[in-house]
């Protein structure tokens, strides 16, 4: 197939997410109007916002083709996507919308069955984020969650998520003629596994490791990770508070939409935990929602995120300055990049 039509593939393989998404989230508003109405104090988006969130859109899509072009992961994790699994629990996903907008009805934010153990687990941990039935705690949590933040994302979360590769790849270039160790990279926070494949993908020799607080969302990643070729990546049930590896153990951490779900001191203490187990040298890389600082055009998005999504420390991280927290963590040379509505923040460890 030539690149101009694996393009236009994967341009229309996209478009039909989006298309997809945005159906869904049409179909699911207006059931709720009819059926069970839950009144929300969000800001109108003014017109000139939508072109430039397409153009972010557009912009997203290029820069993931162009990334798979130079070689940064193969052209085939493109069109990568769990078909089976979106196909399976689409109509679990409906109906659970039931439970979801009763939930937001009656601001239940810590809503769990007698089944679902809780007491393990920090306050902070023990929400129904965006009124997430069983919250991250059940095995129907992990199953729904992918097809859930692809709706959430318009069907962009996976080239979100690409966009750590290339700095990765790149931080990784400082230890190719110093270190004769096999490359080891951490995810905080791996969820159900789908930045470990993506990095599996880019890095097939590396030695890959994860943890997440979830044991139903490892069990998950565990599930997605062993269908992969190449050595099973090792995961831990753990908390990022205080991560269980030695320090200056890896060569590159990574952590995808966490941060907006922590308190802020939560949010220093596993940026300091990152740092230790970091090798010097080493790179850290954070993907996570945008701020106002980097897109304050953005704003009326992000304010009804807040609002309508239960997502309780959203509002203190909209305005955290992640990069004073990594440089006061002592990591140096920040760099900072927005794709669509993600932001990322790459550090590096002083040698």
């Amino acid at each position: 197939m030539s690149d101009t039509l694996t393009k236009l593939t994967y341009q229309t393989f996209q478009q039909g997410k989006n298309y997809f998404g945005l159906a869904h989230k049409t179909l699911s508003t207006r059931l709720l109007n009819f059926i069970s109405p839950v009144e929300q104090q969000t800001k109108p988006i003014p017109t000139e916002v939508l072109p430039k969130l397409q153009q972010r859109l557009d912009n997203l899509l290029e820069i993931d083709w162009q990334d798979a072009e130079r070689g940064v992961y193969p052209t085939s994790l493109l069109f990568d996507n769990p078909w089976q699994d979106f196909f399976q629990y689409y109509p679990v996903v409906c109906l659970d919308l039931f439970q979801m907008w009763e939930r937001a009805k009656q601001k239940r934010y810590q809503d769990f069955p007698p089944n679902v153990e809780t007491s393990a687990y920090p306050s902070y941990y023990v929400q129904n984020f965006h009124h997430q039935t069983d919250g991250y705690l059940s095995d129907l949590s992990a199953n729904l969650y992918d097809l859930q933040v692809e709706i959430l994302f318009g069907g962009t979360a996976d080239p979100m998520r690409r966009r750590i590769l290339a700095p990765l790849k790149e931080g990784l270039k400082f230890f190719a003629d110093t270190s004769t160790q096999q490359v080891r990279i951490l995810d905080v926070a791996c969820g159900t596994g789908r930045t470990l494949k993506m990095i599996r993908a880019a890095l097939p020799q590396a030695s890959l490791f994860g943890t997440d607080l979830s044991p139903a969302y490892l069990r998950k990643a565990n599930e997605l990770l062993s269908q992969i070729p190449g050595e099973l990546p090792q995961l831990l049930q753990a908390n990022a508070e205080e991560l269980p590896y030695l320090d200056n153990y890896f060569h590159a951490v990574t952590s995808v939409f966490l941060f907006h779900e922590l308190p802020a001191g939560v949010r220093q203490r596993v940026i300091e935990q990152c740092y230790r187990v970091t090798k010097p040298g080493g790179v850290f890389i954070i993907c996570d929602s945008i701020q106002m600082s980097d897109s304050p055009e953005m704003e009326p998005l992000m304010e009804n995120f807040h609002e309508i999504y239960h997502e309780p420390y959203y509002k203190h991280y909209m305005t955290d300055d992640l990069v004073e927290r990594l440089e006061k963590a002592g990591f140096e040379n920040v760099k900072v990049q927005v794709h669509f509505m993600s932001k990322y923040l790459i550090a590096h460890k002083p040698v």
